[in-house]
Parts: C-alpha cells; sequence; structure tokens
C-alpha cells in the first residue's frame, strides 16, 4: 500500500468555496495529500465580496491544532487568514512542538479588496510566525505591506523586498508576481543561497479568486510528499497555471470566480 501524505491548514473559511480553507483542502486533494484543517474564522462570502467575518477564539483555534497534531502525522502545514494578533499568538504557540515544514501565506486581503487582517495583527504575524515558517508567500503588496514599504513595481524591487523578509527569520521567500503587469507572471523564489525565477505566461482570466491560497497549499502538499523547495515550488505554480488555465470552464459567479482545483480530474 503506497504511503499517505497528510497537510493541514490552518485558515479561515470562504463560504463561496473558492479560497481559505475550502481552497486549500481542495489543493490538497488534488494533489493526492489528504487535508486536514483548523479554522480561524468563519467568513461570508462571494465571489463578488466579503459580507461578514468572525473570527473565532483563539484557544478553540489552538485546540483544533492540537486535536489534529495529537492523532494525524502531518506532514506539511498551511497557514493562511488569521484575522487577530491573538489568534497569531495562539497558532505560533500551538505549533510550538511540530517540526515539520510551515508555509505561511500572509493573508491580509481578499480578492474582492475586503480586508481580511486587522492592522495590530501584521506586527505579531511578522514577529511571532516568520521566523517559524520554512516558507513564506507574499504577494506584492502584502509583501509592502509587512515590511512597512510601497509595492514592489520591478523584478530588483521584489528580489529586494524579498531579501529583506528573509531577514526577519522564514527559510525562503516566494514572491508572488501576480499582482505586477505584463505578459508574462514571473515569481522570485529568494532563499539565502540564491534567488530564481519561475515564469509562466499570464492568463487573461478574471477568475483568479483563490490563486494565493493554492499556491501556498500546493507548496505544502508538495513539500508533504517530500518535494525539497525549488522542486515544490515549480511543481506548484505549474499545477496552479492549469487550475488558472481552465477557470473560465466553471463559471462560477458573477465576480472573480475561483480557479479549476480538479482540472485534471474533471473531465
Amino acid at each position: 500500500m503506497p504511503q499517505i501524505f497528510a497537510a493541514m491548514t490552518v485558515a479561515g473559511s470562504d463560504s463561496g468555496g473558492g479560497a481559505g480553507i475550502q481552497a486549500d483542502l481542495k489543493t490538497f486533494s488534488a494533489l493526492g495529500v489528504y487535508g486536514a484543517s483548523a479554522l480561524t474564522a468563519v467568513t461570508a462570502q462571494n465571489t463578488r465580496a466579503v459580507t461578514e467575518v468572525e473570527l473565532l477564539r483563539p484557544a478553540l483555534v489552538a485546540a483544533q491544532i492540537a486535536a489534529v497534531l495529537d492523532d494525524i502525522r502531518i506532514h506539511a502545514i498551511k497557514i493562511g487568514m488569521l484575522g487577530s494578533a491573538d489568534i497569531v499568538t495562539a497558532v505560533t504557540e500551538a505549533l510550538a512542538g511540530y517540526s515539520g515544514p510551515v508555509v505561511l501565506d500572509p493573508v491580509m486581503i481578499a480578492k474582492s479588496g475586503d480586508a481580511l487582517l486587522a492592522a495590530p495583527a501584521i506586527e505579531a504575524l511578522r514577529d511571532r510566525l516568520l521566523p517559524r515558517a520554512e516558507v513564506l508567500t507574499p504577494n506584492l503588496p502584502e509583501a509592502a505591506r509587512l515590511l512597512g514599504a510601497q509595492p514592489a513595481t520591478t523584478l530588483a524591487e521584489a528580489e529586494a523586498q524579498g531579501r529583506a523578509l528573509l531577514a526577519l527569520g522564514p527559510g525562503a521567500v516566494v514572491m508572488k508576481g501576480g499582482h505586477a503587469e505584463g505578459s508574462t507572471c514571473t515569481d522570485l523564489v529568494v532563499t539565502k543561497a540564491a534567488t530564481f525565477r519561475i515564469e509562466t505566461p499570464r492568463i487573461a482570466t478574471a477568475n483568479t479568486h483563490g490563486t494565493g491560497c493554492s499556491l501556498s497549499a500546493a507548496i505544502a502538499a508538495e513539500m508533504a510528499k517530500g518535494a525539497p523547495l525549488r522542486a515544490a515550488v515549480e511543481r506548484a505554480q505549474a499545477w496552479l497555471h492549469e487550475a488558472i488555465r481552465a477557470a473560465d470552464d466553471l463559471r462560477i459567479g458573477g465576480g472573480h470566480g475561483p480557479v479549476h482545483h480538479f482540472h485534471e480530474v474533471w473531465r
């Protein structure tokens, strides 16, 4: 019997199913990894807007993490929306005994433009969780907010911000290029040893809801299966590229629709 790999996502929900916990679990499943979860918040949202957010008690978030880790061998953890400084602290403390890779996606703003992380929590995220992450996956606006800077407009600026984030403690930084301009989307993977690029043709579609969540979850899934950093990021990006390419086939909602997580399965 083949070995079963498992990953856990710690994130908020998306009632529309395109991002957050729902996207992470779909990603894990699509990539052949068993998914467990710890919910941090319940959101009322669809492809057009986030209409309400309710954070869970930090103790309940920590209890979910403890329950999973006490019973299931988790090979990698992805962290997404946390929402408050208290939840950041609770998650950090709950992971104190966990030695596997952690992929941190610093979710701050939804695709609709709605804020998902309170300002006081950004400092806690930067100080408490960044040093715990093996991989940090900010988009350009998120990287800028973590650094108190303006968003990078060139690859050189993006690499410089990636190096500044690397100095805060994560093992590697994936500077996502989805918010940049141009016909090519370039992600920069910044490590202490080197920086390498992953370039893909930019796809003309409005259906990109959940891309950030799905990429970080895909990296976590590949690392759960034992892939080293570069291979994990390259495989995750290749899978996401095809999920975006197939997104228009879903035709879900009237706003920014979700990517097609099961493009390799649904025929």
